[in-house]
């Protein structure tokens, strides 16, 4: 397949991963687990109870740079997929990815001198602490919020909107860049050692899949939850 090609509802789901092995983990945050034979995309779907629209749409965003997003076909039970969805990338960030960043820092920083290993040291204690809010706030305000639009507006906050975390809504891979350059650019040739391209390897992989991740959050949730607080005001 053509990677400018996007994807069916009809085409085989195992096609679909030969296309990019990146959507795997795709697989994983949506509950689908491996073994599904020759079943199409809407197959596998239907078999999770899962809308193969708003999959399809996951999908195309993590494989083409270019996808147009349009919200406008799905409706307000896509938003239950999508912040499950979202809490599932939480739980994959915290107990996978940063988690193996973190271990190889340490085996990194062993090996510095003082004064590059405090400032890696920080750079990755600053970050960790940036995250941990960013996710703290998501599962803590955003997503109760969004649970009791959908249980009908019961409970929900009357001075909370989703405006509001747009507004506060901040990309989290922009320290991860600085740890990065600190690594290629100034750390001392003499401490160069398959740990550290091993490093960069996996930041950059979590930097693209972050950024996919806040094309979600801005792109989907956010214009999915807006439709539902429009009708609510209207009613």
């Amino acid at each position: 397949m053509r990677k400018n090609t996007l994807y069916s509802a009809r085409m085989k789901m195992a096609d679909l991963i030969s296309a990019d092995n990146e959507l795997l983990s795709i697989l994983q945050r949506t509950g689908v687990q491996l073994g599904f034979g020759e079943s199409t995309v809407a197959d596998v779907c239907s078999r999770y109870k899962l809308s193969t629209e708003l999959f399809l749409m996951i999908c195309n965003i993590y494989s083409f740079r270019d996808y147009d997003i349009n919200v406008e076909s799905l409706c307000a039970h896509d938003l239950v997929h999508v912040t499950n969805y979202l809490r599932a990338s939480h739980i994959y960030y915290k107990s996978v990815c940063f988690p193996q960043i973190h271990n190889k820092i340490h085996k990194l920083v062993e090996g510095l001198d003082d004064i590059n290993r405090r400032l890696i040291d920080k750079f990755y204690d600053d970050y960790d602490a940036e995250v941990t809010n960013h996710f703290a706030f998501e599962e803590n305000v955003v997503f109760p919020y969004i649970d009791s639009l959908l249980s009908e507006g019961k409970n929900r906050k009357a001075d909370f909107s989703i405006s509001k975390f747009e507004e506060n809504h901040n990309y989290i891979g922009e320290k991860l860049n600085d740890l990065k350059n600190i690594i290629i650019k100034y750390l001392p040739v003499e401490y160069s050692s398959p740990i550290r391209f091993e490093i960069l390897k996996d930041i950059y992989d979590v930097e693209k899949d972050l950024h996919k991740h806040s094309l979600i959050e801005n792109k989907l949730l956010v214009s999915l939850v807006e439709k539902i607080e429009k009708s609510y005001e209207q009613a």
